[in-house]
């Protein structure tokens, strides 16, 4: 029981109206140490609790005021993306509602900065920042860390995985060394671990790590597909499931994100897309209407997979499997949350075995693969490394070919059928540059997979 360890009746009522009744494992183990003023290094996945698990003993402490004067922040939360910003920004505001001393301010990139500005010149107990917006909050000043208590970093894998570390580190270092420490991550290795020794003093070890191998409330099941049209009949047949209040569908690009929430919209089905190339006030806008179940089918990239949090999403689609098996959790993680069941369909085609593998590998248990009557693919996921990718004239393209994809299921005509001319690079001559095609001239660089928050 919550009572146990928290003695506000105040956060007691705003987690009764939450339908909270028992902790999770890592809110059980957590708490009690977080409480005792101790630094903290826990492993555990979304979908365990993690977020109440550091925000519920901080309320706690906040209800004792500070003996510094101040209008900055007591508690600082870093999070690795604007999404998963707004959610701890949410739980503290709803764990708090009752508590009218405590007031949170959130800040990430991609918003204006007058309002973030005009947040950080009230007074404020809780601090939720992505690093990048933050650290430029303080090189203009903004930000007064004299007061502060408590330096949380939730996610802090992901943090580094996006290139954050030096952010991290100049951050810490300009909070007080007097400072208490919470370090939450999906893994405890590596490059995480070294930075946990760095900042924190003698911590406490968690490590929940069995949820995410188990995943016990999430039913996975995998559908072999032979292209990208069966694909579409697949996912509309899955739909309109009764039994399917609102789900996310993850594709691997936003071109592919947008493309497909717009043909749901045009079949009637209420849908909405999430992804990087938003604007801020947008992608704000549909978690919002996601939560209110204005939003039935979600379409998303992976810029949501670790940042929504309904626990209405009954089911996960992945339309696209993602590159890694790490993402795969994340995402089939969005479902199945706080004890709840969900369900989390994946298409593999003949391509995808290998991350099928490593998934399975990584979760320790093996993905059910089922066939619907009507919607069996012709082949199905193989190991054969040699193996030519499977095309059928009658059924469109292989998910091998990277051309674009035909107007008709018919076989491509070939380029002379077409009266097209083959290209045929002039000899060099003495004198004169070597040729290349006009399209490769000048070409800018694009970087990808750029941080941006």
């Amino acid at each position: 029981m919550f009572k146990n360890f928290i003695a506000s009746p105040e956060i007691l009522k705003a987690l009764h109206e939450a339908g909270y009744k028992a902790p999770t494992p890592i809110q059980a183990q957590a708490i009690p140490e977080i409480l005792k003023g101790s630094d903290l290094r826990a492993s555990a996945q979304t979908g365990t609790g993690k977020t109440a698990a550091f925000i519920l003993p901080i309320l706690e402490r906040l209800l004792i005021p500070s003996s510094l004067q101040g209008v900055g922040p007591r508690v600082l939360i870093l999070v690795p993306t604007r999404e998963l910003a707004m959610q701890v920004a949410h739980e503290a505001a709803k764990y708090s509602k009752y508590l009218a001393r405590v007031k949170t301010v959130c800040i990430y990139g991609g918003a204006p900065y007058p309002p973030q500005n005009r947040d950080l010149s009230r007074h404020h107990e809780i601090l939720v920042a992505t690093p990048g917006r933050l650290m430029d909050h303080m090189q203009q000043g903004r930000i007064n860390f004299s007061r502060l208590e408590v330096l949380i970093l939730d996610e802090a894998d992901r943090m580094l995985d996006m290139g954050f570390i030096d952010a991290v580190e100049e951050i810490a270092e300009a909070t007080p060394a007097s400072r208490q420490t919470l370090l939450f991550s999906a893994t405890m290795k590596g490059s995480v671990l070294n930075l946990s020794k760095r900042l924190l003093k003698n911590p406490i070890e968690i490590s929940i790590a069995a949820e995410h191998a188990k995943h016990e409330f999430i039913e996975q099941r995998l559908h072999h597909v032979d292209n990208i049209d069966h694909k579409y009949r697949l996912l509309d047949h899955l739909i309109n499931d009764e039994t399917l209040t609102q789900a996310i569908v993850f594709t691997s690009t936003k071109h592919q994100a947008s493309e497909l929430a717009d043909k749901l919209s045009r079949d009637g089905i209420d849908s909405a897309v999430l992804h990087g190339g938003l604007r801020q006030s947008q992608r704000t806008r549909t978690i919002m209407q996601m939560r209110k179940g204005g939003v039935r089918i979600l379409v998303a990239t992976d810029v949501a997979a670790r940042g929504i949090d309904v626990p209405t999403i009954s089911h996960v689609i992945n339309f696209d499997l993602p590159n890694n098996a790490e993402d795969y959790v994340h995402r089939i993680g969005r479902t199945g949350r706080a004890g709840s069941n969900g369900v989390a369909f994946s298409f593999a085609a003949s391509r995808d075995f290998d991350i099928v593998r490593q998934i399975e590998r990584f979760t320790g248990q093996k993905i059910e693969v089922l066939s619907i009557p009507g919607f069996e693919a012709h082949q199905k996921t193989t190991s054969s490394p040699g193996k030519k990718p499977f095309f059928n004239e009658k059924q469109g393209r292989s998910f091998s070919q990277r051309s674009k994809k035909p107007s008709s299921f018919s076989k491509p005509k070939p380029s002379s059928e077409l009266g097209e001319k083959k290209f045929s690079p002039r000899k060099n001559t003495v004198g004169k540059k070597p040729f290349a095609p006009f399209h490769l001239k000048n070409k800018p660089f694009k970087q990808k997979n750029k941080p941006y928050n």
